[in-house]
């Protein structure tokens, strides 16, 4: 065996180490049937939806590399999206538009689309593992988890096809407004986004309430 063979093992080892480890809250709860993971992305864009995403993961799941939807690279993502949608109970998607956001701020939406996702599932679950967050309006039991999503496998999971669902969609809105680059930004208030803002004023995809001060 090479010595790079060798490195290869001992990192798909490690991987599977930490894997085991990232399913340590599921163990913990194991007595529930339909233990569903939650998470958001878009809580901080100018422009776009805040989007919701909900993962229940089957008790045998193999899938490796799950972790904060941050700390993977746009490819792996995409990869890793496929995978979970392929390998997982079930998945639910839920968003509170711009619109939305302005009228009833973004923790609102956010819990919002939290709760639309959770309705979307095709199978009822009975656990909620949250990032971070307690959702109001929800009868299911939950669990709040500080940096869940780089903790619970679930969680992650429900990070990755949040962040992948809403980068598509920001990309798609680019071909409607290119002058924003929302495939590059993903609605974020980069530089080259305010500048263009104060040359071209604010879209229908933009939050108001967070752009209010350069326009």
């Amino acid at each position: 065996m090479t010595k790079q063979e060798e490195k290869r093992i001992e990192k798909l080892k490690k991987e599977k180490q930490r894997m085991y480890e990232m399913f340590s809250y599921e163990r913990e709860y194991e007595r529930y049937s339909h233990i569903c993971g939650i998470d958001e992305v878009g809580r901080g864009p100018f422009a776009g939806p805040v989007v919701a995403a909900v993962v229940i993961l089957p008790r045998d799941c193999d899938i490796l590399y799950l972790n904060d939807s941050k700390k993977i690279s746009p490819k792996k993502r995409e990869a890793l999206y496929d995978k979970i949608y392929e390998k997982a109970l079930a998945v639910g998607i839920g968003m509170a538009s711009e619109k939305v956001i302005d009228e009833i701020n973004i923790l609102n939406a956010t819990y919002e689309a939290m709760r639309t996702a959770v309705s979307n599932l095709p199978v009822e679950p009975d656990l909620l593992l949250n990032d971070a967050v307690t959702i109001p309006g929800i009868g299911t039991e939950q669990v709040p988890i500080i940096k869940g999503d780089a903790k619970s496998a679930s969680i992650a999971a429900a990070s990755i096809v949040a962040k992948v669902t809403r980068d598509r969609m920001m990309e798609e809105y680019d071909q409607l407004y290119p002058q924003y680059q929302f495939a590059k930004n993903k609605g974020y208030g980069t530089k080259a986004h305010i500048e263009a803002i104060k040359e071209y004023g604010i879209c229908t995809l933009h939050r108001k309430s967070f752009v209010r001060k350069y326009i």
